[in-house]
């Protein structure tokens, strides 16, 4: 894929106007309520991988609805004192896999923590954590795009993000994290999770975000997405308003209390972020507006010459130099 966006001077400047409901945060601090009325009980139970320099512990904890999801703790195994944590979301399809796939931030000397996503798990790495959809739905593309975007109470990244949330909550219940030193990251998909968490952190998680590093961030100004690119996972919401014709507004506002874009502007972590100029997955211009509406100290990456695959190794680097 060329160059096919807007150009690096236009990107760095594009400040489009943010498509957000009157009652976008008493909606959250509902859902988050909501959560709370089930009891965190994060468990942590040490398992043997075959590790020598690192200790693996497979979580537990009750994430929206009480249900309950799964995760993987990786800590030091020397350390001394307090560690700072990372909690990091997956991309679109893949699940926490296993330990060894995630041995960067521990061997760094953080504790992390990754959290599995509901219903995923199937496409490149395993996920062990099921998708109840206790609330209902309606009918869907294949995905999880549509997946309840007839109303914002029944979609399914309500879910996920509560679960993101709840993740946090779950990282600072362990001894051996300072809770002043928490950043969350991910790419992608985990990149828009990563972004929704430090934005709703200021008002309901007491500011206990102290970093966020979404690469290449999924999840972001929805609508410009699938009338720029006919790749996946926008396609999903393409082929289902394509079908719905009916209701493609009602779609477009569900997605307004799950876009990057509105996150962005509440939060107040510092921020490192990464794009790619040929990234036809979530197209620079979706991440440039998360970038330019973002509230906090920020930065970002740019991988000129390269598609959805971003910085890789060159972002890790960047980012362990950011958190140093």
């Amino acid at each position: 894929m060329a160059f096919f966006d807007k150009s690096l001077s236009e990107l760095k400047t594009y400040l489009p106007e943010r498509e957000e409901p009157r009652d976008f945060d008493a909606f959250w601090a509902s859902t988050l309520d909501d959560a709370h009325n089930h009891v965190l009980d994060p468990v942590f139970t040490a398992v043997d991988y075959g590790l020598r320099t690192v200790d693996t512990f497979d979580v537990t904890f009750s994430g929206y609805g009480g249900q309950r999801i799964k995760g993987w703790l990786l800590l030091p195994r020397q350390r001394e004192g307090k560690l700072p944590a990372i909690v990091e979301y997956i991309g679109y399809g893949g699940g926490r896999g296993f330990p060894l796939d995630w041995l960067t931030w521990s061997s760094a000397g953080y504790a992390h923590l990754v959290m599995d996503t509901r219903g995923q798990g199937s496409a490149w790495s395993r996920g062990d954590t099921p998708d109840p959809e206790a609330d209902g739905g309606n009918p869907q593309f294949p995905g999880f795009m549509t997946r309840g975007v007839l109303d914002p109470a029944t979609y399914y990244y309500r879910r996920v993000f509560t679960d993101a949330l709840r993740a946090v909550e779950t990282v600072l219940a362990h001894p051996a994290v300072d809770e002043t030193r928490v950043a969350v990251a991910g790419g992608s998909q985990g990149g828009g999770i990563a972004l929704a968490v430090a934005g709703l952190a200021p008002a309901l998680l007491d500011n206990a975000v102290a970093a966020a590093m979404p690469d290449v961030p999924f999840l972001c100004h929805y609508r410009r997405a699938t009338e720029l690119v006919d790749t996946h996972p926008y396609q999903e919401i393409v082929r289902f308003c394509k079908v719905h014709r009916d209701q493609v507004e009602t779609v477009f506002r569900t997605l307004s209390y799950f876009d990057g874009v509105n996150f962005a502007s509440r939060a107040s972590a510092r921020a490192l972020f990464s794009v790619a100029l040929m990234d036809d997955i979530c197209p620079p211009s979706t991440v440039f507006a998360a970038y330019n509406h973002y509230r906090g100290p920020k930065d970002i990456r740019i991988y000129s010459y390269n598609q959805h695959e971003g910085g890789q190794t060159f972002q890790r680097l960047e980012q362990l130099q950011f958190l140093a």
